[in-house]
């Protein structure tokens, strides 16, 4: 178990059964990087799924925290708003942690932080992993925004032009951190525009 020193940023990070619990775990490992204390939320529903896609197991994901919380345990350190933290991260986001977030139904505890994170005014930060979206999604989404979350699904930029899943996946989750003012150092920036393609590059497009 990782102890970043005492005076490091803290952020919570959960991790729903939704497709893409990479991203979760490579947030873990970012973050870590950056000497941030993590505090992990990793739902039944994200064991199944990270066993599903991945070799690891939760015991992985664990490890690659600095503290885990039992999604059941509504009487952890996290749950209370008098305890310090930075910020949340919840990658990936199901719907339905979605529409419990959005209609603070705190009936575990990932929601229940995340329901602290907005009302003590803390960034929120939901990889929504669903689509195609119907009018329902949206105005969940919709309503968590109102609430103060920032609605930020793991959509892959092509301009770094990556060469792997892997770097998409970490150039997506870097950009997560951006959204709580945690910027890693090793994150792909868009630097100016390219320049413009000849017209032998334009006929070859074409083509």
């Amino acid at each position: 178990m990782m102890r970043p020193d005492e005076f490091s940023p803290r952020i919570v990070v959960g991790i729903t059964g939704a497709s893409g619990v990479i991203y979760g775990i490579r947030a873990l490992e970012l973050l870590a990087q950056l000497g941030v204390e993590t505090h992990l939320v990793l739902t039944r529903a994200a064991r199944a799924t990270l066993a599903q896609e991945t070799s690891w197991t939760a015991a992985d994901a664990r490890e690659r925290a600095s503290v885990t919380h039992s999604e059941h345990d509504l009487g952890a350190a996290i749950a209370s708003g008098s305890f310090p933290a930075d910020g949340m991260l919840v990658a990936p986001c199901s719907v339905k942690t979605l529409s419990a977030i959005a209609n603070s139904f705190d009936d575990n505890l990932l929601v229940r932080a995340a329901d602290v994170t907005l009302k003590e005014r803390r960034p929120l930060v939901l990889m929504v992993r669903e689509t195609p979206l119907h009018p329902g999604h949206i105005r969940l989404m919709a309503h968590a925004s109102e609430a103060g979350a920032v609605l930020m699904p793991p959509v892959p930029a092509f301009y770094t032009q990556p060469s792997s899943i892997d770097e998409m996946v970490t150039h997506t989750v870097a950009r997560a951190l951006d959204a709580l003012s945690l910027p890693h150092p090793h994150a792909s920036r868009w630097s100016g525009e390219r320049s413009a393609p000849s017209a032998t590059d334009r006929r070859s497009v074409r083509a």
